[in-house]
């Protein structure tokens, strides 16, 4: 019996699905991962929590045994990268990959270290913005690191993106705006095509429309799907003075949903078929209320769920954009939805979990509670949620 409970712990070791990226594998919330908790507190359902040093927003990224998270500490000047591991929680290595000179002021709700890395094989993509970009090998060696330069003005946002050879990132800062892909055996600069606009913290998404691959890439004033392996632009789409974006794109019914930002939040359902400008002609439906300004919407069969930053949460058809219904959930929101085991998970500031089954009618399952503040998403793997707080990881699963 013992030989037997030692095999079916391992298979499921085997089978657990990584998250290697901001948003999962997909790069949109979801996970196929089965028998996930939808009840926790600080004493039901917590495997282990450990403390992490500094402070980061990023999401933890998880390949195998290993959870990958990046930290600031010294006051923000080191800026480092944590290898956790998955069973354990013991925190197996902590690298120094930039060390900043002086005070380096960030917005109150941001660190300096909130971008999430990229896991791929014994390689770790990590972006701190104009901070720095690296490659570290999964022994913690620093492969290769590079600067982009641009001025994010409130500190660090969005993510980058694996495509092929190439490590995609956004840079919209005060200053210029440009997107770039990065060899990612080298760091050097594969491509890189300039936009005008203002702000913003957004993350390509990789999508694959009529048998072409696309990199949906929103900044202030509009949206570009560009050709991620030339950087060439496919098609745009405007949205007047939307900017500061955050919201991650998703993708699903033949749309790409885009959260179009500050002063002007809209949320626009766009048909990537077309080229060039096509504001007059691909837009299938938009929405104006509730549309969040920091959370990524989640798509889950037929309707498309989202938060808004100060707690209401809504359904629509992600067909047609008509209203299933609009709940306001309490506390302030800057983390990404997950979807798993047939719930939807929304986590707020607060660390207030509010876990729902998808549906055209709101039912609640639980509200969960832990310790400190959580502007981090969660990822999943191996049965899991692994929660990020301020100051602590959690590892949260039934038990």
């Amino acid at each position: 019996m013992r030989l037997l409970l030692l095999l079916a712990v391992s298979y499921l070791h085997a089978c657990a699905e990584d998250w290697p990226q901001f948003r999962g594998p997909g790069g949109q919330g979801h996970s196929r991962e089965a028998g996930l908790p939808f009840e926790w507190s600080e004493t039901d359902n917590v495997r282990w929590k450990v403390a992490l040093p500094g402070l980061g927003w990023s999401s933890p990224s998880i390949q195998g045994e290993t959870i990958w998270l990046t930290t600031a500490t010294e006051e923000g000047r080191s800026l480092r990268l944590l290898a956790v591991d998955r069973t354990s929680g013991a925190i197996r290595s902590n690298v120094e990959v930039f060390h900043l000179k002086g005070s380096i002021p960030v917005h109150g709700k941001n660190s300096r270290a909130s971008p999430t890395p990229v896991v791929e094989g014994d390689r770790v993509y990590v972006h701190f913005g104009s901070y720095g970009t690296a490659c570290v090998r999964t022994d913690g060696e620093i492969l290769w690191r590079t600067q982009l330069a641009y001025d994010h003005r409130h500190g660090p946002g969005g993510s980058p993106a694996l495509y092929k050879d190439l490590l995609l990132i956004s840079c919209d800062g005060y200053d210029i705006q440009y997107v770039v892909a990065l060899d990612k055996r080298t760091g050097e600069i594969h491509w890189k095509t300039a936009r005008a606009g203002y702000q913003a913290y957004t993350t390509p998404l990789l999508i694959t429309v009529n048998g072409r691959d696309q990199m949906i890439s929103p900044g202030a004033w509009r949206a570009v799907a560009y050709d991620p392996s030339t950087g060439e632009e496919i098609w745009s789409v405007r949205y007047g003075k939307g900017y500061s974006n955050v919201p991650r794109a998703v993708f699903g019914h033949g749309l790409v949903y885009i959260c179009t930002g500050f002063d002007q939040a809209d949320l626009l359902a766009v048909r990537p078929t077309g080229s060039g400008d096509v504001t007059d002609t691909h837009v299938a439906w938009s929405g104006k209320r509730g549309i969040p300004l920091t959370p990524s919407p989640i798509l889950v069969g037929d309707e498309i769920y989202f938060a808004s930053d100060n707690g209401v949460a809504t359904s629509l058809d992600a067909k047609t954009g008509k209203e299933h219904w609009r709940q306001r959930l309490g506390g302030n929101y800057s983390a990404s939805p997950i979807y798993g085991d047939g719930r939807i998970f929304f986590l707020s500031e607060e660390c207030v979990s509010t876990v729902i089954a998808p549906g055209q009618t709101y039912k609640p399952l639980a509200a969960n509670r832990l310790d400190g503040r959580c502007l981090a998403s969660p990822a999943v793997s191996g049965g899991a949620i692994f929660l990020r707080s301020d100051t602590h990881l959690y590892r949260l699963e039934n038990r």
